[in-house]
């Protein structure tokens, strides 16, 4: 697993962009495990913040005991339509997948929120390609690096 701060030193200019993608909108969707193993979809907010990514959920959230269970997720970025007139000039969109660590409030006794960093396990840009006949997907996991692949 790694941070935030890992991915900004291993690969700045993808950091930077995932980054962009993930501001472009306050509301993201992030997906979790029920207790059953099936999934779950909801809305989130998520800050990149000291070299994290930060997750604050309401006390007492459904996607809360979801994460304190099983912590691995999945986050997804704001997803703009591509134009029609230039399909190849989408931004594209990004998604985190990792692990939720708990945080301790660190302000208040009584929790207004519950507070997870992710662990970083995988982190993908998924945009159209030139001419507009293709995905291009790049991926980084910090085992391996950043890699770049395109599909038909």
């Amino acid at each position: 697993m790694a941070s935030w701060a890992d991915l900004e030193k291993a690969e700045p200019q993808f950091a930077e962009r995932v980054r962009r993608l993930f501001d472009s909108g306050r509301h993201k969707t992030m997906a979790t495990l029920r207790k059953d193993g099936s999934p779950r979809i909801s809305g989130i907010e998520v800050e990149f913040r000291d070299g994290e990514v930060i997750l604050g959920l309401m006390p007492g959230s459904r996607k809360g005991a979801d994460l304190r269970r099983d912590p691995r997720l999945a986050l997804h970025s704001p997803s703009p339509d591509p134009p029609e007139d230039s399909p190849s000039d989408w931004t594209g969109d990004a998604k985190i997948g990792g692990r939720a660590v708990e945080l301790p409030d660190p302000v208040r006794p009584e929790p207004i929120a519950s507070w997870f960093r992710v662990d970083l396990q995988e982190v993908v840009v998924t945009s159209v390609g030139r001419p507009a006949d293709h995905l291009v997907i790049e991926s980084w996991h910090p085992e391996r690096g950043l890699r770049r692949q395109q599909r038909a």
